[in-house]
């Protein structure tokens, strides 16, 4: 089984999310992603814990369900559970806010690098071909269905000259 939450992590923790918040130097995508993982982890853990919690209340809720005095055993089993799942819960806020923060910065910083991408040279010459190649595929498409109309239309004449060609007397 799991041990609950020390005051000690919860302080270290505390104090890791505070100093992500605070921070306003622009870092590196990979140090941003890398720091998002550990993040992420440290969310795990948290929904771990949580998850711990809810099971300690569930088995206590059903051990209420054996005594006599039901409803006061549900509240004070619902008080422990609060006093164990409010700073899990004050963690996760300071921490999705901290997650929230750094994925914006990875976005602004990937959306910057593709529009320097798309203002390249290359890229506008690239562009330009593919636009030519495009003109070009959508003429040689017209001329084909210009082409497939004008059979139709010559479909009774040409049957006509081969239903002449082909009598036998």
């Amino acid at each position: 089984m799991r041990k609950p939450i020390t005051f000690r992590s919860l302080l270290s923790l505390g104090a890791f999310l505070l100093v992500c918040s605070f921070s306003s130097l622009v870092l590196a995508t990979p140090a941003e992603e890398a720091q998002l993982e550990q993040l992420d982890k440290i969310e795990g853990e948290l929904e771990l814990q949580r998850d711990w919690a809810k099971y300690r209340w569930d088995k206590k809720n059903s051990e209420c369900y054996q005594k006599y005095w039901v409803n006061s055993c549900l509240k004070d089993s619902r008080a422990e559970y609060r006093k164990e799942i409010d700073p899990i819960r004050v963690q996760e806020v300071e921490l999705h806010e901290v997650q929230r923060k750094l994925r914006a910065s990875i976005k602004d910083q990937r959306d910057a690098a593709k529009i320097a991408e798309r203002a390249s040279a290359e890229k506008a010459a690239e562009r330009s071909a593919n636009q030519k190649e495009f003109e070009e595929k959508q003429k040689a498409a017209a001329a084909r269905a210009a082409d497939v109309e004008q059979r139709r239309k010559d479909a009774p004449k040409r049957a006509q000259e081969n239903k002449a060609g082909t009598q036998l007397d």
